[in-house]
């Protein structure tokens, strides 16, 4: 099961942690999947292809920083569109590698290049949720870097109305909703070329009255009645 997960620490000791686990792939893996399809690729999600995730030592001194800056600049230009433009003004030939990775959770998928994260995921959440980045003062995130690396925590870091066609199958209720994130992003020069995105959809289809277990348990019930044998005589 992917998982991601911050810590913060008080004098040497661990006093908050913030982690999202994918529950939702391990339903799928149990073939009991109780969600919408997701229009990006299910499959297992790799490592970075560097190999370099762990870092004990800082061999980078400053790049940390410059990483998370990069991040941070091109999630500004994000929100920029569509309240300030059309697409182009998110400039994402600018802050993204031609050859990316945008491995995001099961519900929503992964996708690769600029092209198939626009389609697989950009496009349908801004149209179910365009005023996206209208209340950033109500968020609390925060931002790390270290070496190619960056990463941020929200809890949330999100928060938007479904309105239009509606997104992941909830439908367009006009219900404002907000959305925890954990996301870690890898530097490939001076352009982000794989990006870990973990949302908790479980919380989501929470604020919207699914409940995501109860639909799993239908499922694990009609499997029970259909391996029943009946008897004809009996029923």
């Amino acid at each position: 099961m992917r998982f991601h997960e911050f810590f913060r620490f008080e004098h040497g000791k661990i006093v908050e942690i913030q982690a999202i686990w994918d529950i939702p792939e391990v339903m799928l893996q149990a073939q009991a999947w109780p969600l919408s399809p997701s229009l990006g690729w299910e499959g297992f999600i790799p490592g970075p292809a560097t190999q370099d995730g762990l870092c004990i030592i800082d061999r980078l001194p400053g790049q940390g920083e410059a990483s998370a800056q990069h991040v941070l600049d091109m999630l500004t230009h994000l929100v920029l569109h569509p309240k300030q433009g059309g697409p182009e003004v998110m400039q994402l030939h600018k802050f993204w590698h031609p050859r990316m990775n945008w491995y995001g959770p099961s519900g929503i998928g992964s996708s690769r290049g600029i092209a198939g994260f626009r389609n697989w995921h950009q496009i349908p959440f801004l149209n179910a949720m365009p005023d996206r980045g209208s209340q950033d003062h109500h968020l609390d995130f925060h931002f790390f870097g270290e070496g190619n690396y960056a990463a941020v925590t929200g809890w949330p870091n999100m928060k938007q109305t479904i309105t239009l066609g509606g997104w992941l199958g909830i439908a367009p209720s006009g219900q404002e909703v907000s959305l925890r994130s954990l996301d870690f992003w890898r530097m490939d020069g001076t352009l982000i070329r794989e990006n870990w995105v973990l949302v908790d959809l479980l919380d989501l289809y929470h604020q919207v009255g699914i409940d995501v277990f109860a639909r799993l348990r239908e499922f694990n019930k009609a499997r029970t009645m259909s391996s029943l044998k009946y008897d004809i005589g009996e029923a």
